[in-house]
């Protein structure tokens, strides 16, 4: 199964409560930094929900690289 990498790239200020909800839900918190999420369908959705405030490239999970 493929991995997203999800980068936190411009600031939650401003933007509205449910977004900054969205943003902590998925572990991000600060302009830079990043998590490492299953490409699933309820991730993709939260995603959706905020692309203005992040970038999205996939990633190869450890059992791929090996």
């Amino acid at each position: 199964m493929a991995d997203l990498k999800i980068t936190q790239t411009r600031s939650a200020i401003g933007s509205k409560p449910k977004q900054r909800g969205t943003l902590r839900a998925l572990g991000l918190g600060r302009i830079g930094k990043s998590r490492v999420h299953p490409d699933r369908p309820e991730i993709r959705g939260m995603i959706s929900r905020v692309p203005h405030l992040v970038e999205v490239e996939p990633s190869l999970s450890p059992e791929e690289t090996a």
